[in-house]
Order: C-alpha cells, then sequence, then structure tokens
C-alpha cells in the first residue's frame, strides 16, 4: 500500500489513478462524505448507483461500477458496498464487506493504479487497524494507494 495525502477525487481527474473506490451503504442515497462530494461531481458513479436495487441487504460485499470521461481522461468509479445503513450509532462498517469488495476490485481491475480512502473508517465508523490489512491481504501485488484526504 502507498500513502499519498490529497483529494482522491482531484487525482482522480488529473490522470493518477485508473480506478477509485469508496465505501458506499445499500440505501442509494450518496448523502454524505465522500460519496457525496463523488455524486455532485461525477454523477455517473451516483447513477451506478441508482441501477441497484435500493435497501438491499444482498448488496453487501458486492460493487458497482461508472466509468468516468473527461476530455482525453478515463478512469472508473468503484461503489463499494461496505455497509448497509448509515443511520443510528455505532459501527456500521462491514469487516466481511469490505473483504469481499476487496477480493472482487483485485478480480476485475487487476493491473490498474487503484486509490481509495479510508474506507469504512471514516463516516461508518470501522476500525482502521481492522480495514488495513484487510485491504493489504486482498490487493497483494497491485498498485493500491491510500489517500488522506487534504481539504
Amino acid at each position: 500500500m502507498h500513502i499519498k495525502q490529497g483529494d482522491l477525487i482531484q487525482l482522480a481527474l488529473s490522470g493518477e489513478f485508473d480506478v477509485i473506490v469508496h465505501g458506499c451503504n445499500c440505501h442509494c442515497q450518496m448523502g454524505r462524505g465522500i460519496a457525496l462530494t463523488i455524486k455532485k461531481l461525477l454523477p455517473e458513479a451516483y447513477a451506478a448507483d441508482c441501477q441497484t436495487p435500493k435497501s438491499d441487504k444482498n448488496k453487501l460485499g458486492t460493487i458497482s461500477v461508472a466509468e468516468i470521461k473527461r476530455h482525453q481522461l478515463s478512469f472508473v468509479v468503484v461503489n463499494a458496498y461496505t455497509q448497509f445503513d448509515w443511520a443510528g450509532e455505532g459501527v456500521k462498517a462491514d469487516y466481511q464487506a469490505i473483504r469481499q469488495v476487496m477480493k472482487a476490485i483485485k478480480q476485475q481491475f487487476s493491473g490498474k493504479r487503484i486509490g481509495y480512502p479510508k474506507i469504512g473508517a471514516g463516516l461508518a465508523g470501522g476500525d482502521w487497524q481492522i480495514i488495513y490489512p484487510i485491504i493489504c491481504q486482498e490487493l497483494e501485488g497491485e498498485h493500491h494507494t491510500l489517500v488522506e484526504y487534504i481539504g
């Protein structure tokens, strides 16, 4: 895992990544955090999210994908369904779902430059000390970068 400080979306828009990944709930909301920014700046990703069944627990551990094209630039946004809900107290991140989405990302995007924030450790309340090794295990051998947001 590489670690870089910056803005994941702006880095993708500047050609730094082939694939960016962010955690989503299963309710087609994208209403807070980086998901909201993606919804506003990269509406194709929200459209892909809306093509999935709303409020379906079976989405946990799966992904939806949107290709983003801006001028000569092209990259993919992965909506990673890593939590069922967003409301209420406690940890919303589902560690097994995080493992499953990372397996799917490796299978579908092996060899690509992959960037992501601290998936599951922000608004979802997950423990980065648990999530970090899961990502490293599942993306072993891939070029993947944690982008720590600097706004």
